[in-house]
């Protein structure tokens, strides 16, 4: 009996000097992070990103310490998803196309016209198909933290009236440099350019293209309201945004750190996806009575014709994967 006793003792012991190690690891434990984007300091993706890095800080005392640079400071797109492959203390925020070079599903997941609303995108982010890509990335080296950073449907800006795909002929159009974005624009009958955003306003301005493409809240606010009065309608791409870091910095992490992260970067995105829509006629607004835009719709028929060999043309992706999507925006539940 002394000895099961002396024994239970021991365990105990050794118990508890675990735990008490265990805790003051995580009280020692402080790691600093970098995350980059392209967009705007008053664009709602940087100002939901702010939020996001000082709820984290102040919710983990300063051990989880995220500096946020947005417009381009750092490595962006391809190369700020590289970083977050390669291991640095990095958290790359970028559209889900740049997935594509690691899991080529995502290009469909990105594809233009796939989704008609918010609604059906959303529903698509809970299948299994999804949560399968998802997890494949992680074999990858990319911790998804969250892909629902909607920032709005793309459109045409210019400053002629494009109504179908042989007004856009012949016409340069800014576009970020991923390779779906770049076939895009080109299968939808115009010249796509790829250029870093810091230099597009100048080259609008003059003539090196003849207008890009993006959201209605970019357009309020990144200038190119100023450069271009013409905005078609074409929602050719939904904008949005996943945040990225790489599965071994991750899993360093103690998880009571990660579960603060987890809930940030969720409740970011839903709150995030709330003000854009609630925003978006209020902005709109804006545009036409302070800014001289005026607004026009297109035959989306005819460009839906014009980029359905994109998807037929992705390389490597699972075998009828956009029909398994359509499938399942069909079984969305009514409202």
């Amino acid at each position: 009996m002394k000895r099961k006793h002396v024994l239970g003792m021991v365990l105990t012991a050794v118990m508890c000097a675990s735990m008490s190690m265990g805790a003051l690891a995580e009280e020692d434990f402080h790691l600093e992070l970098k995350l980059s984007h392209v967009f705007a300091p008053n664009e709602q993706l940087t100002i939901t990103m702010e939020e996001i890095c000082n709820n984290i800080r102040e919710r983990t005392d300063g051990a989880i310490d995220i500096q946020h640079f947005p417009q381009g400071q750092l490595a962006t797109y391809k190369d700020g998803l590289e970083q977050v492959v390669r291991g640095a203390n990095f958290i790359s925020v970028e559209d889900p196309s740049y997935l594509g070079d690691y899991v080529p599903d995502f290009n469909v997941l990105a594809g233009p016209m796939l989704v008609t609303s918010y609604d059906q995108y959303e529903y698509l982010l809970e299948s299994d198909e999804v949560k399968g890509m998802m997890a494949a990335a992680e074999e990858k080296g990319i911790k998804i933290l969250n892909l629902d950073y909607i920032f709005g449907f793309r459109s045409m800006m210019t400053n002629k009236l494009i109504e179908k795909p042989e007004d856009l002929k012949g016409m340069k159009i800014r576009t970020p440099g991923s390779e779906l974005y770049v076939n895009t624009i080109n299968y939808m009958g115009a010249t796509a350019t790829p250029m870093a955003f810091s230099e597009t306003i100048s080259a609008v301005q003059q003539g090196v293209v003849d207008g890009l493409e993006g959201t209605i809240d970019a357009y309020a606010t990144n200038g190119s309201a100023e450069v271009a009065k013409q905005m078609a309608l074409t929602k050719h791409l939904l904008g949005v945004c996943g945040a990225y870091i790489n599965i071994d910095v991750w899993n360093s992490i103690p998880e009571e750190y990660q579960t603060i992260m987890q809930e940030e970067f969720n409740e970011g995105a839903a709150r995030m996806v709330k003000k854009i829509s609630e925003g978006e006629a209020a902005t709109r607004e804006k545009l036409e009575n302070e800014m001289g835009i005026t607004f026009n719709e297109v035959d989306s028929a005819a460009f839906q014709a014009a980029i359905a060999p994109i998807y037929e043309d992705m390389k490597d992706v699972t075998p009828g994967l956009y029909d398994r999507f359509q499938e399942i925006i069909a079984e969305m539940p009514e409202e």
